[in-house]
């Protein structure tokens, strides 16, 4: 939880960082200026880290007490040229920021040199380099400001094999106002990656997660396609534990589930080293920021090697994930061109040509680990639909006791689409068990949990519904103590754990609210007309006190000389 002091922090930052977009809205869409100011501040966030390294080294080589201390007297004293040019040759060793996953930022590509140059290089211009330790200069042509960024992105990517094919070179492309661009580098220049009590990272991280969301809403239905709300990922990671192992999302956008696995780990006092994280995305602009998001926070990661089509392409076939989490595109539409109807993913029934949410299903349970979980957000049409033998995987997939949990979610959680939406939760083992986090299952062969949570959240402007944290609790309490057996009770109108027998009686349908019921209402002890009499009483004498205040007024203003 953030202080009061660093949540203004950030907020001030969010200001600044919309700012950035805004000098660019006049003249890109919304994609392109996404990615342009995204690359920016990655450069920026990777040479403050680059120079928060430089000055820790800097005292290091000062102190006769550290093991990289550096003696003046060896090099002719303190003030000698030979010492000097000594500290300078060991800044530029690339292993001291390796040692500490900090990013190797070649001298070109230092942010520094960018804002130094950028009004220079408009309409073309040769400047002078360093190549670092050897101290050799070479000069090199630059034709444009996003001449100058391409190659800082291009250097920063030769150097760290983690980036190789992740950072969006396109500003030599762009359409745009060098002037204008070089305005942009002077205010990213202002935005702070240092703070007292903020790590740099989790500082880049708010960043992300702030300019993605911004993005989805500027950019409508198709900003959506790779951001799910913050709140959603983390009510189901909250409720699978990624603690340890592997954790997989077939259609993973920009990684939020990664981060808010990593964001909860952390919480828990877990070792995010635990978990092997493997991803697919076919949009490959969306596949890079997923790439640079995991690789700012330091989280080894298997995307496989290229972008593609989850289904015509996977990229880890031999993968069987421990967790599965996935919001894929609602309802999607010709998902099966290339596909074979004999596919061995689809255990349960051919899903129809007109919508993926069942081949989606499949595939995230083709991909589970034997004890693995897996939770997936699709329209609300899932639990119910009997078109297109959509009705009858649904039916295999209860009668193999594969369905855990059922989330019924709130309206207007999404910036691209109002289509209702639920969470289903899945598993290939409801027998007693311990989970990586150490909690005690028990046996919930033959059962399965309700949830009815479209009465939770609220609205945090006239568009958007948002869940509070203890929306989230609520919800992952009751799913976890089912599981364990302990605390738990139905509770009318909100949860309900049914049988098979149950669900078979509603012909396999999974909607929540044929479940949970109605919410108790307060029976009303009084009898209905001494009620009716009592509260005709209290209006007449409303009636009685409003004409006789009326008079009043009335009176009084004419006093002071005005007619009524």
């Amino acid at each position: 939880m953030t202080s009061n002091e660093e949540q203004q922090f950030l907020q001030d930052l969010d200001k600044k960082l919309w700012n950035a977009a805004d000098k660019l809205r006049s003249t890109l869409d919304a994609s392109q200026y996404k990615h342009t100011v995204l690359g920016l501040v990655f450069i920026k966030y990777v040479s403050d880290s680059f120079k928060i390294r430089q000055d820790e080294l800097t005292a290091q080589f000062k102190d006769p007490e550290h093991d990289y201390y550096l003696d003046p007297d060896d090099f002719g004293g303190i003030d000698s040229n030979e010492y000097k040019a000594e500290l300078l040759e060991e800044l530029e060793q690339r292993d001291y920021y390796k040692e500490v996953n900090v990013f190797w930022v070649p001298a070109d590509a230092r942010w520094k040199f960018l804002q130094d140059n950028n009004k220079t290089v408009i309409g073309g211009a040769e400047l002078q380099l360093s190549d670092g330790a050897d101290g050799k200069k070479r000069v090199k042509k630059f034709n444009s400001v996003g001449h100058l960024i391409d190659n800082a992105l291009d250097a920063i990517e030769a150097e760290n094999l983690k980036l190789k094919g992740v950072l969006n070179k396109l500003y030599t492309r762009l359409q745009i106002d060098q002037t204008k661009l070089g305005e942009l580098i002077d205010l990213v220049a202002t935005i702070p990656f240092a703070h007292a009590s903020l790590n740099s990272k989790d500082i880049l991280g708010h960043v992300y997660e702030y300019m993605l969301g911004q993005f989805a809403l500027a950019e409508g239905k198709k900003g959506g396609q790779f951001y799910t709300p913050k709140s959603i990922v983390s009510l189901m990671v909250q409720m699978l534990e990624p603690f340890k192992g592997r954790v997989y999302d077939p259609a993973m956008g920009s990684g939020g589930f990664f981060v808010q696995s990593e964001h909860f780990i952390n919480a828990h006092k877990g070792k995010i080293g635990d978990v092997s994280i493997y991803g697919q995305e076919y949009n490959h602009t969306t596949w890079q920021l997923a790439a640079m998001n995991m690789a700012i926070r330091g989280i080894d990661f298997n995307f496989g090697k290229e972008p593609a089509n989850t289904y015509t392409n996977d990229q880890h076939p031999d993968l069987r994930a421990d967790y599965v989490m996935a919001n894929p595109p609602f309802n999607m539409k010709e998902w099966d061109a290339g596909v074979s109807e004999n596919d061995p993913r689809w255990k349960y029934g051919t899903p129809p040509s007109g919508n993926a949410n069942f081949a989606w299903l499949q595939h995230m349970l083709y991909h589970l680990a034997p004890n693995g979980s897996l939770g997936l957000l699709l329209a609300n049409g899932s639990m119910s639909s009997n078109t297109n033998n959509e009705g009858t995987i649904r039916q295999k997939l209860i009668e193999e006791d594969l369905v855990e949990c059922m989330v019924a979610l709130p309206g207007q959680l999404f910036t691209n689409t109002q289509i209702p939406a639920c969470i289903w939760f899945l598993t290939k083992n409801k027998g007693e068990r311990t989970t990586a986090s150490g909690r005690k299952l028990r046996d919930r062969k033959g059962k399965v949990l309700f949830i009815d949570a479209r009465n939770l959240g609220f609205m945090k402007d006239r568009v958007l519904r948002d869940f509070t944290a203890e929306d989230l609790s609520q919800v992952t309490d009751a799913f976890h103590n089912w599981q364990e057996g302990e605390n738990y009770e139905d509770v009318a109108g909100f949860v309900k754990s049914a049988s098979l027998e149950d669900v078979t009686k509603h012909d396999f349908v999974l909607t929540p609210g044929r479940y949970v019921g109605a919410a108790d209402v307060e029976e009303d002890s009084e009898p209905f007309a001494e009620k009716m009499a009592r509260l005709t009483t209290q209006l007449k004498g409303q009636f009685d006190e409003s004409d006789r205040l009326e008079a009043e007024i009335k009176n009084n203003l004419a006093g002071l000389g005005y007619e009524c």
